[in-house]
């Protein structure tokens, strides 16, 4: 099975096509539009097995599929205490296992924005999480981790391992967090502000059967995006 997770940076209406040469069976994409809402009749045609959330029908959170593919919603908390997160889109594929993508929002939070938004989906549903792939922009790193919070972006990494479950790209690359040295995002498209933002977090059988996992050149994509696509292939 091939996975892939892109940042479209809006308009996907108008890239989706960059990215068929993958032949990927499921693409998790944030900052797309509602298919339901647009009256982008390609974009209508090539979206015709999907989940989409989102606060406004011109940036969302979409997981698209090929038509062999099961894509089933799954009911989760979004709500933590009184604060609902965003972005993020559970569901199950062919019967088989968990999938879950991540948009980090800021959402107006003060200290509990992006990697905090993370921190406290999981509180609520980690319980949940089994043979399971977490893919997208969480918008964190370790490099700005911060002493006094206990949802920097290290405690997520470390309560996802606590479950098995682990980031692809520093297993297989052999890096570690807040080291890579391959970014996947690029702020204002500028070549000289390179970050890792990006990631795929599976359970032990995404990590056992993992052919491949590339991250594209910014030469071929910087033009379209400041994100770069991450592409996994699976046995």
């Amino acid at each position: 099975m091939k996975i892939l997770t892109w940042n479209c940076n809006g308009a996907f209406r108008k890239k989706f096509e960059n990215l068929l040469d993958f032949r990927a069976d499921i693409y998790i994409i944030q900052e797309c539009e509602d298919p339901e809402q647009t009256q982008h009749k390609a974009y209508r045609k090539w979206a015709q097995n999907y989940l989409w959330v989102g606060s406004s029908k011109n940036r969302g959170l979409g997981i698209f599929a090929g038509e062999h593919i099961k894509l089933q919603p799954l009911d989760w908390s979004n709500t933590f205490i009184d604060h609902t997160v965003r972005h993020f889109l559970p569901c199950l594929v062919n019967d088989d296992f968990q999938l879950i993508g991540v948009w980090a929002h800021q959402n107006d939070s003060p200290t509990f924005g992006y990697i905090g938004q993370v921190w406290k989906y999981l509180q609520v549903n980690k319980p949940r999480l089994q043979k399971a792939l977490l893919a997208g922009d969480f918008n964190s790193n370790k490099i700005w981790d911060q002493w006094d919070r206990w949802w920097n972006h290290s405690d997520v990494v470390k309560e996802l391992s606590e479950l098995g479950i682990e980031s692809l790209y520093h297993k297989h690359h052999q890096e570690e967090q807040g080291q890579e040295s391959i970014p996947t995002f690029y702020f204002n498209r500028k070549h000289d502000r390179p970050y890792h933002i990006d990631y795929m977090f599976g359970s032990s059988e995404f990590l056992s059967t993992l052919v491949k996992l590339e991250i594209s050149k910014k030469e071929e994509w910087l033009q379209v995006s400041d994100h770069l696509p991450i592409f996994g292939e699976f046995a």
